[in-house]
């Protein structure tokens, strides 16, 4: 218990950072798809001077099982010297999702998370490409450490 509290109350203070850089990122909101060991829906959107919110919606099935979840990031980005429009970024969030085993049991699972990647966006083109890693801290149902997923997003940006 003492695990998920200190948890919780890591990633809220990762929510309640202040940056006061200037805004690294050169669009507001982008909409599209993730692609990894789990495909799904990607929408980034700006919450202040170089941090980015971004929601990912997953979903993965195979002859084993299958799962889909709900994750939300909070993303610090840094510009990249001599490369306009490609940022660095950091940050963490958490993800709630199901899970179920073909022939068995399924369950709801909580897991904080990392994240560590590249965004590009295109100067005369409404195009935004990322490339990261999301690893997680599984909380629930049982605690452990997943070394991540490698994802690349390509969004619609606006």
């Amino acid at each position: 218990m003492k695990k998920l509290i200190f948890t919780f109350l890591a990633v809220a203070a990762l929510f309640t950072l202040n940056v006061t850089t200037a805004s690294a990122q050169s669009y507001n909101n982008a909409i599209g798809g993730r692609f990894g060991s789990a495909n799904g829906v990607s929408f980034k959107t700006a919450l202040n001077k170089g941090a980015m919110l971004e929601l990912i919606g997953n979903f993965r099935s195979n002859s084993g099982a299958s799962y889909a979840n709900l994750t939300g990031l909070y993303e610090v980005y840094k510009p990249i010297s001599n490369a306009p429009g490609l940022n660095w970024y950091y940050g963490g969030g958490a993800t709630i999702g199901s899970y179920k085993v073909k022939h068995g049991d399924g369950d709801f699972y909580l897991s904080a998370n990392g994240v560590l990647g590249l965004d590009y966006k295109f100067k005369d083109a409404p195009i935004n490409l990322s490339l990261d890693w999301v690893p997680a801290l599984q909380l629930t149902p049982d605690t452990g450490f997943w070394g991540g997923d490698i994802g690349l997003g390509v969004r619609f940006a606006f």
